[in-house]
């Protein structure tokens, strides 16, 4: 038996005291063993000694190596004297050994009879070499190929992560290991493994990276002890990571058709998903802006560390291509992964497909989205503008397709949903963004705002917001392109102070403003004529008098109250318990009257302000008529019939006839008589 190994450069002795008599060549390393071992254990190598033992071929080829060794020796001279290589009378050589050098040491140390520590890394390889040597059963027991296939079926495969690594050890033997069906056996042990620990009923967390460092600090407690379940918990979470790890690590052949048979197996699509997403953010390098390491190689065989674009377009299809249907089941987490995969691909110019796909399923959980995902930078040189503004354009696309289908299928959209609502903030963001971009053309602007339908904003101050930036942003625009930016938004979905800024904006058309104000003025006149309207017909409580005759009120008050205390002085004392309670329920009307009467003071001094109010906008009003006479004026006589027309055609809004200065005026006056009369 030996009992010590060295190795010496690229040569590997055995020191058992015994000099060699084969020296057996893997790749670059010449193994000196000794004959009798090796022939106990492989059929192979009994054949190959006994073919050269009866015809010796080969040997001035011999001589030449013999003498090379010689050389070698000379140099290491002094090292170690039990290493004396004597003359070697079998060379054989093994090409295309599987496992290469490293593997054939252990299956020589195998032979000797010392004990190999089998791994899920090391036996596939072992078992391929078991294999190519023929150590079968047959020739000698307690051989290599049983010992690894044992190993294999009551270790490796019961695993979850021993299969993933042995599934990975199958890169280097993949020719041999194929034709012995290691892989295959270790993609079923995987997908069975994978789905009875399907996530959704353990509750697995399946981390982004970021947050691992919070989940470890953030524990959950009962009074203050950590709970046993937690800890499994955190265990289950940290297994699983793991197995992605190793996941992770496979040649792209194999991740591909292992997530093949995942589907095909019904796996789970957030295990399917989990491992897509952790595959590709450690080979594609922009999946997640956070993330600035450059990716590594795709495969052990590439000789650069870092995976080439052909590599990662192939990749980035095969992602694209497996993902499950659907929503992400992790909703803002998925969508964000989604958005970089886009960015890698208009980075690597991916097929049109691949970037369709992904535009699509972008659309279809468009709400999720957050304004930084849609911030996608333009990469060809045919964009003028700063980001891809028509890729928003086709996912904004997508979603209200997803929407019209929704609405064919008997669901209501017709109606504000919360997901359109926050599609629309959505977009009026992006569109603020995008304002200040020099490039952006008037028609694209104007295309995008009015992308959405009217139900999608129940305000329009960020459409309002958009378009400030975007005039300040572009000076230059015609009057037309100006008037055209302003018509996307409301003026009667403005609030107050939307209203406000924009009627003091100089950057706004005339038109505009004349809107702003008209919308506003009306809004007003409403607001007046239902609080005067609720006022009148609002119905008197029990004891309390209308609000229509609060001041014919005041005098019956003190005369009930005269009357009543003339009563009361008239009233023998003997008789005052009897009236007790008839005195109390008169006390009550009274405090209800009072009450009644401050309201109708406090509503005197609402109407006082919005009296006031009224007069500002009644001479901005006049005003805004002296402008409107003007510019006919300038444009020629316009007969009085034709000047209603002649103000529509010009700004834009279309004047009620029953809204006009003279009913307004009246409204004003009859609200001051009736205010008179109270008082």
């Amino acid at each position: 038996m030996a009992s010590e190994k060295t190795s010496k450069g690229q040569a590997w002795f055995c020191t058992t005291g015994l000099p060699s008599d084969i020296v057996v060549e893997v790749d670059d390393m010449t193994f000196h063993l000794h004959k009798f071992p090796l022939m106990s254990k492989s059929r192979k190598l009994h054949q190959l000694i006994a073919e050269q033992e009866e015809n010796p071929t080969g040997r001035s080829s011999q001589r030449q190596h013999r003498q090379e060794l010689e050389e070698g020796e000379a140099e290491q001279e002094g090292e170690e004297d039990n290493d004396e290589i004597e003359e070697v009378h079998c060379h054989i050589a093994l090409h295309d050994f599987p496992g290469g050098s490293e593997t054939f040491e252990m299956a020589a140390k195998f032979c000797y009879g010392v004990k190999v520590d089998l791994s899920a890394a090391n036996a596939a390889p072992l078992r391929c070499a078991g294999e190519f040597l023929e150590m079968t059963e047959e020739y000698s027991e307690d051989n290599l190929i049983a010992k690894t296939e044992k190993f294999l079926a009551q270790s490796v495969l019961k695993s979850l992560r021993d299969s993933v690594r042995a599934l990975k050890s199958c890169e280097r033997v993949i020719e041999l290991a194929e034709s012995l069906e290691i892989p295959q056996r270790c993609v079923e042990a995987i997908v069975s493994k994978a789905s009875a620990a399907d996530p959704s009923l353990f509750g697995w967390p399946v981390n982004d990276g970021a947050s691992q460092g919070r989940d470890s600090v953030n524990r959950l407690l009962w009074n203050g002890i950590e709970g046993g379940n937690r800890r499994k918990g955190l265990s289950r979470g940290s297994n699983l990571d793991s197995w992605l790890e190793d996941l992770s690590l496979l040649s792209l052949s194999l991740f591909r058709r292992l997530i093949s048979a995942m589907k095909d197996g019904g796996l789970s699509p957030e295990i399917v998903e989990s491992c897509l997403m952790h595959y590709a953010k450690k080979y594609i390098p922009g999946t997640s802006r956070s993330s600035r390491k450059p990716a590594p190689a795709l495969s052990s065989s590439s000789s650069s560390s870092v995976p080439s674009e052909r590599e990662q377009r192939e990749l980035l299809e095969t992602i694209t291509c497996n993902l499950p249907e659907g929503k992400s089941s992790r909703c803002s987490t998925g969508v964000r992964f989604l958005f970089g995969l886009l960015r890698t691909a208009n980075i690597l110019n991916a097929s049109e497909n691949c970037r369709s796909v992904l535009e699509r399923r972008i659309g279809a959980q468009l709400e999720q989205a957050t304004l930084d995902d849609l911030l996608i930078p333009s990469y060809s040189y045919l964009n003028e503008t700063l980001y891809d503004v028509d890729c928003v354009e086709r996912i904004l696309g997508h979603f209200l397709e997803d929407l019209e289908e929704r609405d064919e299928g008997g669901v209501d959209v017709s109606q504000r949903s919360p997901t359109l609502m926050l599609v629309g903030k959505l977009i009026d963001g992006f569109l603020s963004e995008i304002a200040s971009d020099a490039n952006l053309k008037p028609d694209r602007f104007y295309r995008l705002a009015m992308s959405l339908p009217e139900q999608a904003r129940l305000f329009d101050d960020g459409l309002y917001r958009a378009v400030d930036v975007y005039l300040k942003a572009h000076p230059w625009i015609s009057e037309a392109d100006r008037e055209k930016i302003c018509g996307v938004m409301d003026c009667q979905k403005l609030t107050l102070e939307a209203c406000t800024h924009a009627a003091q904006n100089e950057r706004l058309p005339l038109r505009a403003v004349v809107q702003v104000l008209f919308f506003e003025q009306l809004q007003l006149r409403h607001a007046i004529a239902g609080t005067l309207l609720a006022a009148e017909t609002a119905a008197p409580e029990p004891g309390r008098p209308s609000a229509s005759r609060a001041g014919e009120d005041d005098d019956e008050v003190d005369e009930v109250e005269e009357e009543e205390e003339e009563k009361d002085a008239e009233v023998p004392a003997t008789s005052m318990a009897l009236a007790a309670p008839g005195a109390a329920a008169q006390g009550s009307v009274s405090a209800t009257w009072r009450a009644a009467m401050r309201e109708n003071q406090v509503l005197r001094l609402d109407m006082d302000s919005m009296r006031t109010r009224v007069h500002q906008l009644e001479r901005e009003c006049s005003t805004m008529k002296k402008v409107i006479e003007k510019i006919d004026k300038e444009g020629g006589p316009v007969g009085g019939g034709d000047r209603r027309s002649s103000w529509t055609r010009k700004f834009g809004c279309k004047f009620k006839t029953q809204v006009t200065l003279t009913s307004i005026e009246g409204r004003r006056t009859n609200a001051v008589m009736a205010n008179d009369e109270r008082d």
